[in-house]
This record gives C-alpha cells, structure tokens and sequence, in this order.
C-alpha cells in the first residue's frame, strides 16, 4: 500500500487537475481550492452541476464530462453524500488520484474507499492541499 505522501506526490503530479466543489462563494474552500491551482498555473477545471463558469474557467457538470479522466488528478470538496457518489464515479472512470478536503468524508466514504481498494488513490483524514500542496510540488523538483 501506497504512503500519504506517495499518493500526495502522485496526485500532483497529474498533467490535469479538476475540483468539485468550487462555486460563486468567495469564502468557500472550494473557490480557495480552485483558485490554488490557478495560482500555481496548474490546468484546472471546475466540476459543477449547474454554473457554466467558476473564477473565468469553463465548468463541466460531472467528471465524467472531464477531457481526459484517466489523467486528472480531482479535489473534493463536496459533503459526504456527495462525495460518495463522486468516488463511485472516478472508480468507474480509472481517475488516478483525488483528495478529499477536511470535511469531505465521513465513516461510510472511508468504508467504501477501503472496500473498492481505493487507499493507494485517494488522500483523506485531514490533509489540506492549502496547507500542503506547496511542500509537496517542492519535494518534486
């Protein structure tokens, strides 16, 4: 099994990257999600059922609507019961990395990640892109 920081490594080392999460809310962890990577000059796109664009970026409704699943790595930054339904999804699709924000996740999430072996792909249980993201690409360099 795959350390946090390896699956942390791989997951930015994606050539795509999407969030699901983001919305119009400045304050939300989504948008600050969202807007990290525009920062770092990263290709992001926005995941969102019903805005067409989110901080200038072309939105997709689900990721399976993605240009190329099986390379993007995706954030989550949705409630638990969403986001089981993304994960169930991004399995479907072979996504190869996601990380779930604090909050994102509750006991029947982690059951199903453990279920479907989704351990060595999947980041949770409290680590936050927006506090370790940039260690993270440094260690990449």
């Amino acid at each position: 099994m795959s350390s946090l920081i390896e699956i942390q490594k791989k997951f930015l080392s994606a050539p795509r990257y999407a969030v699901v999460g983001a919305s119009k809310d400045q304050s939300k962890y989504g948008t600050k999600v969202l807007k990290w990577y525009q920062r770092r000059s990263k290709d992001v796109t926005p995941v969102h059922p019903k805005e067409d664009e989110l901080e200038g970026l072309k939105t997709v409704r689900t990721i399976g609507d993605l240009p190329a699943p099986k390379e993007t790595s995706i954030s989550i930054i949705t409630p638990p019961k969403v986001t089981l339904g993304i994960l169930e999804q991004a399995k479907a699709l072979d996504v190869p990395a996601l990380w779930l924000q604090p909050g994102a996740e509750d006991e029947t999430v982690v059951t199903y990640i453990k279920e479907n072996g989704l351990q060595d792909r999947v980041i949770y249980g409290g680590p936050c892109i927006l506090v370790e993201g940039d260690g993270i690409i440094r260690s990449l360099l």
